[in-house]
């Protein structure tokens, strides 16, 4: 166990999800999930939305693959994982950080979006043996 913070977080994806392989076949996918904070304002009776916090994402192995054929953009998530803070330094020399989450599961939101679960089948990287895991597609309608 990770001694780094364990972070649910709900939002939006903001592109589809990029699958590649690594130079040992092992599937990882890449996404950003995007959150903010939705107020509603009494005065002129409108919803005004706050600054959206951008969180990118990693997700390995068969979860990645059945990301891919599952979700894509605009569809609402919720990821958990360990935050981890990675540091790199710009092309005029200036440090940065930037936080990514190490994703350990991933759902679609139910909240307004139904989502139909099928068995996907997978291959055991050491046996060769195929088994069941759960994947699921997305059917949504806009919250409208």
């Amino acid at each position: 166990m990770s001694g780094l913070p364990e972070v649910t977080m709900s939002g939006t994806l903001t592109a589809d999800p990029e699958l590649r392989y690594t130079a040992n076949g092992m599937p990882v996918a890449n996404f950003t999930v995007a959150a903010n904070d939705r107020r509603y304002d009494q005065k002129t009776g409108t919803w005004i939305d706050g600054d959206a916090t951008f969180l990118r994402c990693t997700v390995w192995r068969q979860i990645a693959e059945n990301l891919v054929n599952s979700l894509s953009k605009g569809a609402r998530v919720m990821v958990t994982g360990a935050l981890r803070q990675r540091s790199y330094t710009t092309n005029q020399g200036d440090k940065r950080y930037a936080f990514e989450l190490d994703v350990t599961e991933v759902a679609a939101s139910l909240r307004w979006a139904t989502v139909t679960v099928t068995k996907a089948t997978r291959t055991d990287e050491n046996t060769g043996a195929q088994s069941g895991a759960t994947g699921s597609q997305w059917n949504s309608e806009p919250p409208f």
